[in-house]
């Protein structure tokens, strides 16, 4: 069973989550081109040819879509600014309706009893700085962080909390290693500066936000603890690779002001010169860690250069993405982030969900989607995340992932996170029998 808000310690907060690609509609309201919008463009990268142009058109229905936020209970509305919107060619002049827009949202979260926590980046890169290397080029950090000044300037006075970058690792290591995020390089050398420039960004955002005064500022990273895929020594070390280029490097670069040593045996000799002078800014102390957590990884060794491993297939349940269900790591996980890097640092889980095959079926009052699966996932992550509390971790909130059912990146509109469905055609609306379950919980003061 899901717990409910009594379960929890005072003050414990719960929010729920989208970005800005994923949901408003890129191709309206003057935003300018970005990476992903050519990644999509390109053939065999997007499943079904999908694109973000009009996505969930959150854009003209943000009023709607906050009710929905709001009817369920959640405290926190977490979303994020398309840089391309604001700043259709990366710098210099702003498109007003992009300020006006976020403007109005961040109005609307408030007039809501909701609290708005801000994104600053979620991956959609404008095209004018792609065109110069993009994450590749030293420059973009120092253009992210005029843009981090501009919305700090426009908006600071009414948002609850700043996250400069969401997931830098996807950004890094999956657009330009892997190829499967935008701007779909396989390259290390683009990669490791990628990598550090998106540290950096981190750090000369929180500096400019801190200068405009703001406050609350963070940043979010992904975690997915690896395990050997077998006793042998080989998989034990594939998977310390997997852990230190995942889980460490940027925790390591934040927290601790290091990279680790074993991200850095492939990294380092591609890193631009003299990245340890950049260290001092990316690991400026930060005001609480954002944690996104959906699955772990089995990890095996792999013939071939750097980094030498490869995943294996998921024992047990798994969602619709193929990932392994496993709520039981995550208060380990939680444990190891604060004891080892964070201290008392404000932990905040700011993505966990579930991508699941949804039905729609015909009930007596409209269309209805019965997920009991993403019910147990999520009851099962709540218990996980109360464990981390009764063992001391100072999490304080924790956000789901996703509000709505979007643009799923390359998996385009085929995997379903959302609490409600979207259909992609009409674009109706319908909250889940999970949506259902949470408002339940929100709203219930006693067990």
């Amino acid at each position: 069973m899901i717990p409910t808000r009594a379960d929890f310690p005072p003050g414990f907060l719960f929010g729920t989550a989208t970005s800005a690609y994923q949901i408003e509609g890129a191709a309206l309201g003057g935003a300018g081109p970005c990476h992903w919008d050519s990644f999509a463009a390109t053939p065999g990268n997007v499943a079904g040819a999908a694109d973000g142009a009009r996505a969930c058109d959150h854009l003209t229905r943000y009023e709607a879509d906050l009710d929905l936020v709001a009817g369920a209970g959640f405290d926190i509305y977490r979303f994020s600014t398309s840089w391309a919107r604001v700043l259709p060619g990366g710098a210099g002049a702003p498109n007003p309706e992009g300020l006006d827009f976020y403007d109005r949202l961040v109005d609307a979260t408030l007039a809501r009893g909701l609290r708005p926590a801000l994104t600053l980046y979620h991956w959609e890169l404008p095209s004018a700085l792609a065109d110069l290397g993009g994450w590749a080029n030293r420059d973009t950090a120092h253009r992210f962080a005029d843009f981090a000044a501009l919305m700090a300037k426009r908006l600071g006075d009414r948002v609850w909390s700043w996250a400069t970058v969401n997931e830098p690792f996807c950004a890094g290591w999956l657009g330009h290693f892997e190829g499967v995020h935008a701007p779909g390089l396989r390259d290390i050398r683009a990669t490791a500066r990628a990598m550090h420039h998106l540290a950096l960004a981190h750090g000369l955002g929180l500096a400019a936000l801190r200068a405009a005064g703001a406050s609350e500022i963070g940043i979010v990273l992904n975690f997915e603890p690896a395990f050997p895929a077998d006793p042998g020594e080989e998989a034990r070390a594939a998977a310390l690779r997997y852990d230190a280029v995942f889980n460490r490097f940027f925790l390591g670069g934040v927290a601790r002001g290091a990279y680790p040593d074993l991200a850095l045996e492939g990294l380092g000799p591609y890193l631009p010169p003299g990245w340890q002078a950049d260290i001092a800014a990316i690991s400026a102390p930060i005001d609480w860690l954002g944690v996104n957590y959906y699955t772990v990884k089995r990890i095996a060794p792999a013939p071939g250069p750097w980094p030498g491993w490869a995943e294996r297939p998921a024992p047990g349940r798994k969602t619709d993405m193929g990932w392994e269900i496993a709520p039981m790591a995550l208060p380990d996980l939680l444990r190891w982030i604060s004891g080892s890097h964070t201290g008392d640092l404000p932990l905040y889980v700011t993505e966990n969900g579930m991508a699941a095959p949804d039905t729609v079926l015909a009930g007596a009052n409209g269309p209805e989607i019965r997920d009991e699966d993403r019910i147990a996932f999520l009851a099962g992550h709540l218990a996980a995340a109360r464990e981390a509390i009764a063992g001391g971790v100072p999490l304080k909130g924790y956000i789901l992932w996703s509000l709505l059912d979007n643009f799923e990146w390359a998996f385009g509109y085929g995997k379903r996170f959302g609490l409600v469905h979207v259909d992609f055609e009409s674009l109706q609306r319908t909250p889940k029998a999970s949506y259902h379950a949470l408002r339940r919980m929100l709203q219930e003061s006693t067990p």
